[in-house]
């Protein structure tokens, strides 16, 4: 096989004789025109003939390439060979003085090798630009260790002095290409020393590892290896200083250093790397979840020590808005009882106020005191930080959970034992749609309409279905076992609650819940006894209470609680946010004496008890009248002051229907 006028060709003598083709097939495509002769046989000159390879049918083109298979490499040879031309520029270049930095005419031999070697790298950058060539030399993509043993091949007869491995190959095609014949000329010409750092290089794979497309390991070895051959260009962001491949060589043989795909995993999946790549790369809670270290800690010894808040999306969807109803949870982080429970159709204020509601109404309703700490999110609560969830106005103790670490609040583990142990066996389509335990799969059928987000009616429901089974779940949760059965054997999460109470427990500060959490109307103080709310006449507890108004100020704002049938229970009113009264339900009694019951009698007696205190307070407070008179003007001595004092003494005071004779007078008149 040769090469002939730019074309790869083999002779008829191998077709023949080599068994490829019959002598009376290969004249057959000789006479019909089927393969491309590039060179006739016989005649004066005694040339044998030279058939193109390309031009061979299929199958017998594929005989070739497996008899002969260094053709390929032959073929590159051979072109090689034939667009070899000396670089005249490259002459011109090396013999001027200016620009090479330094007197080369010295060194013909040197001369002659940069030249030499400018020219083959002519040929290979000149391959590599006409792809339809390289396709038909190499295949589909440009073959750089074909090319390498192709060079290598040529070197006695070229007399070049081009690198031998591929990769340093690739570097110097790339230098010459960026940087021109100055790259050619030898290190002891001025040229720096290379120098291997084994930390630089890994920290180019960490570079290379946290880009924003989050690189495979395959994309990061193949980024290196182009890097380090002067075909990517690496910089840091910060600076926008440039990386220099030359700092990444090895220092014995002077090469890039090469590093393998293994080696390059190695690097990347240091237990020290790894941690570093996932902070690069990963969110912050992702980071967090999987990567941090987190808290290890232990429930409290009794129950409302510690109450958990979170919120959740119920896991089926309602029909009218194809959106899951949200939830607000209260667990006693001790007993795992849910305390206290609020449903809305979006996550907003109302949904939590809702939620403390209901603890408060069950403390209440049970007796018990107030809680000792809330453990809390950012998010909803954030506004209350300075009111009643600041530490010691209504909890001696709160938490704030760091944003987005739901793994800080016990709620959150609470939410999928609940979900897991009972909404999953009580209910349809309780689990994830990627969950791997098929038991907790979750498949739907889609209706394929124009929407294309519908579901079989199946996988929907009313809100009154879903709240009604959320809160039968929340009382099935409660009653069932508790998990430390070891510590309590046989008793439900609703026991452990209501044996272990906290004994130090403050008692209900209903003033400042109904501050904070109750419901708010503006209402005014009528007959300085009462004030209407809710429809309902509501008595002062004391008519001292009038003392606490401001000034011409009978509004006030009153706040109360309501027990879960919504009955209006504790109402407080404040002006000028301060406490002012708690207000009293004393009822109204029957006007008809006949019909009257023991309950109106008691009634009237109660509003004839507030009565009697208000007209014993104006008694009691009741103003002594004072007399006025217009003062005298004309001077009096002292003589004259005597003689009226004396005389006051001895005779019976002036009727107080006469006008008095002095000032002085009139007051030993009242005296």
């Amino acid at each position: 096989m040769e090469y002939y006028e730019g074309k790869w060709c083999i002779s008829a003598n191998e077709l023949v004789d080599g068994g490829i083709v019959s002598k009376a097939n290969y004249q057959n495509w000789t006479n019909r025109n089927i393969v491309d002769v590039a060179r006739r046989g016989g005649g004066a000159s005694g040339n044998y003939a030279l058939i193109v390879v390309d031009s061979l049918p299929g199958k017998y083109k594929k005989k070739v390439k497996e008899l002969y298979p260094d053709g390929a490499q032959t073929h590159l040879r051979l072109w090689v060979m034939e667009n070899y031309e000396t670089d005249q520029e490259a002459v011109a270049f090396f013999h001027d003085r200016e620009k090479t930095g330094v007197d080369l005419t010295k060194y013909p031999e040197k001369i002659r090798e940069y030249v030499t070697n400018a020219s083959v790298l002519n040929c290979c950058i000149k391959l590599y630009d006409r792809a339809s060539t390289a396709r038909k030399l190499m295949g589909e993509k440009y073959n750089w260790d074909w090319m390498a043993d192709a060079i290598e091949a040529l070197r006695k007869e070229l007399g070049h002095t081009l690198p031998t491995s591929t990769l340093r190959f690739r570097k110097k095609v790339n230098e010459y290409r960026r940087e021109g014949y100055g790259c050619l000329v030898s290190g002891k010409f001025g040229n720096q020393s290379a120098r291997k750092v084994d930390y630089k290089a890994e920290q180019l794979i960490l570079g290379l590892a946290v880009l924003p497309n989050k690189p495979y390991n395959t994309n990061i070895a193949e980024m290196y290896n182009m890097f380090v051959c002067g075909e990517l260009d690496v910089y840091d962001p910060k600076t926008g200083e440039l990386m220099n491949p030359d700092d990444f060589v090895d220092k014995k043989t002077g090469e890039p250093l090469e590093l393998s795909e293994s080696t390059i995993n190695n690097y990347l999946n240091k237990p020290k790397n790894r941690v570093l790549v996932e902070h690069a790369l990963s969110s912050r809670t992702t980071f967090m979840h999987e990567q941090m270290p987190h808290m290890h800690r232990h429930a409290p010894e009794f129950s409302l020590s510690k109450i958990s808040f979170d919120d959740r999306d119920l896991p089926r969807k309602l029909k009218d808005t194809k959106a899951r109803p949200k939830a607000y949870y209260a667990y006693d982080v001790m007993s795992q009882c849910v305390v206290g429970f609020a449903y809305n159709r979006n996550k907003n204020v109302d949904l939590v106020v809702e939620c403390f509601r209901s603890m408060f109404r069950l403390l209440e309703r049970r007796g018990w005191n107030c809680p000792a700490q809330v453990e809390v999110e950012n998010h909803l609560m954030s506004q209350w930080k300075d009111s009643f969830l600041k530490a010691g106005v209504l909890f001696p103790f709160v938490r704030f959970c760091a944003p987005q670490n739901s793994q800080e609040k016990y709620a959150e583990p609470m939410n999928g034992a609940k979900k897991r142990s009972i909404e999953h066996r009580n209910h349809l389509g309780i689990g994830r749609f990627y969950a791997k335990d098929r038991h907790y799969r979750t498949e739907a059928r889609k209706v394929f309409d124009e929407l294309n987000d519908t579901y079989e009616d199946k996988q929907y429901y009313s809100w009154d279905e879903l709240i009604a089974d959320d809160m039968m779940d929340v009382m099935e949760f409660n009653n069932s076992l508790h998990p430390n059965q070891k510590k309590y054997p046989g008793m439900t999460r609703w026991q452990v609650l209501e044996a272990n109470l906290n004994p130090t427990l403050q008692p209900l500060d209903k003033s400042v819940l109904a501050r904070f959490i109750g419901e708010h109307v503006e209402t005014s103080i009528r007959r300085n006894s009462y004030c209407r709310v809710a429809y309902t006449d509501w008595w002062l507890s004391d008519v001292g209470v009038l003392e606490k108004l401001a000034p011409n100020n009978w509004k006030v704002d009153a706040y109360y609680l309501t027990d879960e049938e919504g009955v209006v229970k504790n109402i407080y009113i404040y002006q000028n946010d301060m406490l002012i009264d708690e207000l009293q339900n004393v009822g109204t009694f029957n006007t008809a004496d006949c019909e009257q019951t023991e309950a109106d009698k008691a009634v009237f007696v109660e509003q004839q008890k507030k009565i009697a205190g208000f007209n014993k307070w104006v008694t009691d407070n009741a103003i002594e009248r004072l007399g006025v008179m217009k003062a005298s003007l004309s001077p009096k001595s002292e003589d004259e002051d005597v003689e009226v004092l004396e005389l006051k003494s001895k005779e019976e005071p002036p009727s107080m229907s006469l006008p008095p004779a002095s000032a002085s007078s009139h007051a030993l008149a009242d005296i």
